[in-house]
């Protein structure tokens, strides 16, 4: 674990001093704001993140959204100590930092604190656990996703087959190539198979050849797509479509290991894993006689579920961010992100189609907006029924706030008339006008 510390502050002026001599043990990056700092993470990895808050001027609902897509160093708040009487800070220590320190700075203490954060990120991203969880395609830091990932880690390490259940448009491929690129055959072939979209006619030849004049019109002998995948994994996407007859043929391999040609007489060995999805529960087709007992039970020795959208609903923003950013070179000159309200309709929504219904709105919302920010509408999404949240009620108060002292100063009335006003101190007031940038007015007399 290196000693690397980036450090995010409002601007790249020199550090204080005190803040030098805590932080001189340790390799620091120095960068101005959310941006600068996204482009580093995506550049290397940085364990212990410091911020420093003093003079940020970002509204907190934007370092809140980015601490939540960089939640994988440990962070560290800095600021002074009057901002703690500030409610959206206190949450976003509470939500995103390992600790925090005020002004005036202990030097000794905030290097201890800075080494701890360095130890903790140790334990969380040492182990061969965490790091193959996070090479895995699997955008989000929900429970159901994490569950799902160590899932995965538990299968890969078997060779038996895989079964995955999960809805329509859920990602099962995905979950089937993180199980092969895990496993033991990973230097194999993974070999996808969409069985609903073969002809019924075709099905046999393309799962396991044929040989040379097997049925009019064949050519020289072919290997199908299972024997092509041989010492690697075949994934059967849809099984539940696969027609019975064929299911037989299938059975007969996941028992024996072996393949017929069509038109042959000779078996084939074949050294392939079988990892099989349906949106369908198999378990009830078998019921309704639509799929073979014997070869469910086959496919169902190990299975995974992959949990709906609407049971992941904190990894919505996350992979709509990740489809904006990588149709970067698809979306409308001028669109620069998502819009607050675009990201509660985003919330909002029950995602029937689940990750491909997301991945199509968004590509087109990226295309079609006419602003720089997405809208709910460019989404095809009401956003009016979206759920008022921490943030919605603190920006709210915050406007509140701003208006009822503008609108006083610009009366006329002394600082002393308008903390009088609103029955707060001459200190709170000024705090106030501080948080909020407004210039003390100048009134002689004054009191």
């Amino acid at each position: 674990m290196t000693r690397q510390v980036l450090c995010v502050a409002a601007t790249t002026a020199a550090l204080p001093a005190e803040l030098l001599a805590a932080v001189q043990t340790f390799d620091v990056c120095l960068v101005a704001g959310m941006d600068e700092a996204a482009a580093c993470l995506r550049e290397q990895h940085f364990p212990v993140g410091l911020l420093l808050l003093d003079g940020w001027h970002q509204p907190f609902g934007e370092l809140d959204h980015f601490l939540r897509r960089h939640s994988r160093p440990r962070w560290v708040a800095l600021f002074r100590s009057e901002a703690l009487e500030d409610a959206p800070i206190r949450q976003l220590v509470h939500e995103h930092c390992v600790d925090f320190h005020t002004w005036p700075l202990d030097p000794g203490r905030l290097s201890h604190t800075l080494g701890h954060a360095l130890g903790l990120a140790a334990l969380g991203d040492g182990t061969p656990l965490a790091a193959a969880c996070r090479d895995m395609r699997l955008t989000g830091h929900s429970r159901a996703i994490g569950l799902l990932r160590q899932q995965i880690l538990k299968v890969a390490g078997a060779d038996a087959p895989v079964l995955i259940w999960g809805e329509s448009g859920t990602g099962k491929e995905l979950v089937a190539r993180a199980i092969h690129e895990h496993s033991g055959r990973a230097n194999g072939p993974f070999v996808p198979i969409n069985c609903g979209a073969i002809p019924a006619s075709l099905v046999q030849s393309e799962l396991f050849g044929y040989e040379k004049g097997a049925f009019t019109g064949a050519g020289p002998g072919k290997c199908g797509l299972v024997e092509s995948a041989s010492g690697g994994a075949i994934f059967l996407d849809e099984i539940g479509d696969l027609p019975l007859e064929l299911q037989a043929n299938l059975l007969r391999f996941l028992q024996e290991k072996t393949i017929y040609r069509v038109g042959g007489t000779r078996s084939v060995p074949v050294d392939v894993r079988v990892i099989a999805a349906s949106h369908v529960k198999l378990a009830e087709a078998v019921e309704r006689g639509h799929f073979r007992e014997d070869l469910f039970y086959r496919l169902n020795v190990l299975t995974l579920q992959v949990p709906a959208l609407r049971e992941r609903r904190d990894d919505v923003v996350a992979l709509a961010e990740e489809v904006f950013h990588s149709y970067a070179t698809e979306r409308a000159r001028g669109v620069r992100g998502f819009s607050n309200s675009a990201l509660r309709a985003l919330r909002a929504h029950d995602w029937p189609g689940n990750v491909r219904e997301l991945l199509n709105r968004v590509r087109r919302a990226a295309v079609m907006a006419d602003g720089a920010l997405i809208q709910p509408q460019d989404l095809e999404l009401d956003g009016a029924g979206a759920t008022l949240t921490a943030e919605d009620l603190d920006s709210a108060r915050a406007g509140a706030e701003r208006l009822a002292l503008q609108g006083r100063l610009d009366a006329g009335l002394s600082v002393t008339s308008v903390a009088r006003d609103l029955g707060v101190s001459r200190m709170t007031l000024y705090r106030l006008m501080a948080k909020h940038g407004i210039q003390r007015p100048s009134r002689r007399g004054e009191g």
